[in-house]
């Protein structure tokens, strides 16, 4: 499998790293759904697809079961989220080895959001409290493994201030974070500004920014709300127009994402991280006009 940061290492010029992210579905119905949404993506030729962990670590196996048939059967490089929720050191070590004998050798590694039902992050006894420990630890293990981390172009939820943001961002990066994919976001000027900064205090590696299209009005409140992420006032004004037309605002979504991944490329950014909520339409249609550039 390939390693991402030797994919990121190739990005120069035109070439351009896309990537989406899907996350382990719960059911038969949805097995089918992601079977055909891979299936669709696939001849977009991803340079890698990750898929996440869920809440409370609750997917972990399904995780490493989808990682590693997307690695091995459909023979596109991928990456498995990690967290430090509801794990010890050993069981930890334990995971990582499992997912390293599987050819896995791309690790997304995160703190992780709390267990169904708490507000509050609490690490597990002889666990982690912070992504930067985790991230210390897979480096520790001398397991071969490429290590992303998450970083918050608007500053995470839970931070004091954006500086103490930025400082906890330098600590994952020296523990050995080797690129950085972003929380989504609307506002180019917000990513570049957010990579000046990580350049000024000494944080070099890829930034990769993570694109979710608007496909339906309801969403506005929902990304809102999970990452405090801000919207430009004129699409905001040009969505609130359309909330009675869905098929306006799925067009009018795919069509701000599409420029907005144009302007990112063409300005320095090093590819595409897509959240795709394990669809196929809106994704494909952006990057089929990405590549058409």
């Amino acid at each position: 499998m390939e390693k991402i940061t030797n994919l990121l290492q190739q990005t120069s010029g035109k070439r351009h790293v896309f990537s989406f992210e899907f996350f382990p579905p719960k059911n038969v119905e949805g097995e089918d759904k992601l079977y055909q949404t891979i299936d669709e993506l696939r001849s977009l030729s991803p340079d890698f697809v990750s898929v996440t962990y869920g809440a409370g670590g609750s997917t972990r196996a399904k995780t490493l079961e989808w990682v590693s048939k997307i690695h091995n059967e459909d023979k596109i490089t991928a990456m498995a989220h990690f967290t430090c929720v509801g794990a010890s050191r050993d069981e930890i070590h334990k995971s990582l080895k499992e997912f390293s004998e599987k050819g896995i050798r791309n690790i997304m590694a995160l703190r992780g959001d709390p267990p169904k039902g708490e507000t509050k992050f609490t690490p597990p006894e002889d666990g982690f409290a912070y992504a930067s420990e985790l991230i210390r630890f897979i480096k520790e293990t001398g397991l071969d493994f490429s290590i992303g981390a998450a970083a918050y172009p608007e500053v995470h939820l839970e931070a004091a201030t954006p500086k103490d943001d930025l400082n906890n961002l330098k600590t994952k990066f020296d523990a050995g974070a080797e690129f950085l994919i972003t929380q989504l976001f609307f506002d180019n000027r917000t990513y570049f500004d957010f990579v000046e900064k990580c350049r000024q205090n000494g944080i070099d590696i890829p930034i990769i920014p993570g694109i979710m299209p608007i496909t339906s009005y309801n969403q506005i409140d929902k990304f809102i709300e999970m990452s405090g992420t801000k919207f430009p006032t004129s699409f905001l004004e040009q969505l609130e127009g359309m909330k009675d037309d869905p098929k306006g605002i799925g067009k009018a979504g795919i069509d701000f994402a599409s420029e907005q991944c144009s302007q990112l490329l063409a300005n320095g950014a090093p590819g595409i991280h897509f959240y795709t909520l394990n669809r196929s339409p809106a994704t494909k249609k952006i990057l089929q006009k990405l590549k058409e550039v």
